[in-house]
Parts: structure tokens; sequence; C-alpha cells
């Protein structure tokens, strides 16, 4: 069974954290990752502390295993739910959108393994410097929020830049992905899209369906002019973030648009004008399972591959 140094920094029996997917992660889905020997991550989004503390109780009354929670760090609600994960004694914290420098000593203090989402090698160093326990290195591939590098090129460059363990993000649906960004010093992988049809996911079925007939070419990205572009399923919304930037369209006139619209998709099911986020292996991402089938196919698949590797280059050798 493939095992590393995340396995045993965080006890967990698979190296694969479920996204922290606003809106998508709640504490179903994670217990049920968690329970299948993965780790399961509850999305704070823009929650306040007093609704993700309803989501951490939820999670600790169905599973006794490792889970994460999620923070966005741009949330009005940051400060406060920064707090309560310390309250809580949430075991593994992972951020994104910010720098969670200021958090940082508290949270270490209180006994948490802190696991930042980076875009870029300089930022991947910075934290290593303040602490961080492993960070996860999200390509452009992936749903959601984006940065610029492909978790191809993103992810060599960072394991050999920190000492900590470097997760891989962005485009893995399978256990193919698993081999390969393996193949490139990565620890573990983070998995989005692929748990988007996870039966265990309450994600509106509406959703579910688009990201199963989706093909190769059915991503885009929007509100790059924001500073903070998203990665979503083309559908009637896209059109419209695509012509507010031909017309050169404020950041405001974007932000206004996009306000609401992934609860408009994940919670009540329109997919027209909604936004449903979803990372460029949707097209591979095609059938519902639950957590625990999703896993372990993934990891069979994986060591079937890097098995047949090294008996392929041993054979090569030999000869």
């Amino acid at each position: 069974m493939i095992s590393t140094n995340i396995c045993s920094l965080l006890n967990i029996k698979y190296p694969i954290f479920q996204g922290g997917m606003a809106q998508i992660s709640d504490a179903g889905l994670a217990a049920a990752v968690s329970e299948a020997g993965g780790l399961g991550v509850i999305a704070a989004g823009n929650n306040t502390a007093a609704d993700l503390k309803k989501e951490i109780k939820k999670i600790k009354e169905l599973t006794n295993k490792p889970f994460g929670v999620n923070v966005m760090l741009l949330s009005p609600y940051a400060e406060e739910v920064g707090n309560l994960l310390i309250e809580e004694k949430v075991p593994v914290i992972i951020t994104g959108a910010g720098n969670p420098g200021k958090f940082m000593k508290l949270w270490k203090e209180a006994g948490a393994k802190v696991i930042p989402v980076v875009p870029s090698v300089a930022f991947a160093k910075h934290l290593e410097k303040v602490g961080a326990d492993a960070v996860i290195c999200e390509g452009t591939e992936s749903g959601g929020h984006v940065g610029e590098i492909t978790t191809m090129c993103l992810t060599p460059q960072v394991v050999d830049a920190v000492n900590i363990p470097v997760i891989a993000a962005g485009g893995i649906g399978d256990g193919r992905g698993i081999a390969a960004v393996m193949s490139l010093g990565a620890q573990g992988v983070q998995v989005g899209t692929r748990f988007l049809l996870a039966k265990e996911c309450s994600v509106h079925q509406n959703y579910k369906n688009k990201v199963k007939k989706a093909n190769d070419t059915d991503t885009a990205v929007t509100g790059r002019k924001t500073g903070h572009p998203v990665r979503v399923l083309k559908n009637k919304l896209v059109t419209q973030f695509k012509e507010l930037e031909k017309n050169n369209a404020t950041v405001e006139e974007m932000e206004q648009m996009g306000r609401g619209r992934l609860y408009k998709a994940a919670v009540e099911g329109d997919v027209d004008y909604g936004s449903v986020m979803s990372g460029q292996i949707a097209g591979l991402v095609n059938k519902e399972q639950s957590c625990e089938e999703i896993i372990t196919e993934m990891f069979e698949e994986a060591e079937k591959i890097m098995k047949s590797l090294s008996s392929f280059i041993s054979g090569g050798k030999n000869e």
C-alpha cells in the first residue's frame, strides 16, 4: 500500500486530502473521507464561526478519525474562525486565499498541523520558514480559485525548494494522477472534483449531473481582472462574465455579478446561472461512488501503475 510521511504526520491511512470546497465540503462528506482512510476537510468558506462550529460538532459525532478545516483567509469571518479552530482543537488546518502568518503561532501552540495552499515556490518557502507542517501546491487545473502555474510544473519546483512534505493538487482524478505527482516528489494528493460525485457529497444533483456530462474543454476561468480568478464549468453565467470582460467592466461590476453564484449552483441547483466550480479533470469524472470506493480505486490503480513502471525500468536495465 502507498504510504508516505504525510500519513504518519497526520495519522491517516492514505495520503489523500479531500478538497475544501466552499458550500460543498460539509461534515458529512469530510467524515466519509476520513472514515475511508483519507483526510476529510470541512470548508469554512464565508461561514461564521457559529455555523462552522455546528459542522465541527457533527463531524466529531460521525468519526473519531483525523479531519481538517479549510480556512479561506479572505473571508470577513477569518479571524473568528481562526480562534474557533483553537477552541475546538481541530487537528489539521488548511488555509487558502491569503497568508496565514498571523495565525500560525497560535495554531501551532494549540497542537494543530497547519498546511497552507500555495500557488508559487516563493510562497511555499516563506510558509516553511514561519512553521507550516506541509504545503499543498495547487496547479491551475483545479476548480475554484486558481493560480497560473500547472500542477506538472509547480509540483517538482516546490518539492525542490522546501524540506517539508508537499501535497499536489489540481487535475488529479484517478490513480494515474497520483502516480504522476508522486513521481514528481509529492507525498500526497488533494482531490476535489472527483469527490463532487461521491455519494456522501450533498451538492445538488444538477451540479453532479453537469460534472458527469463535462468533457475536456468544458471549463473556463473567469474574473482574472479581479485578482481572484475562478475555474468553473461553462454555462450562461460564464458567457455573461466573458461579455463583461470584453467590455472592460470594472472589478466592482464583476464582483457584483459573481456574488452568491456558488450557492445558487451548489445548493439551489441552478447550473445555468450559478457558479459550477470544477477542475479540468471533470471530463474524466463520470460515475457516482462512495468515498471509500473512490479512494480504494484510486490507490489500487496508482499501486499497479507504480509497480508496473518499476518492473519496466528494471527490465530495461537488465537488457
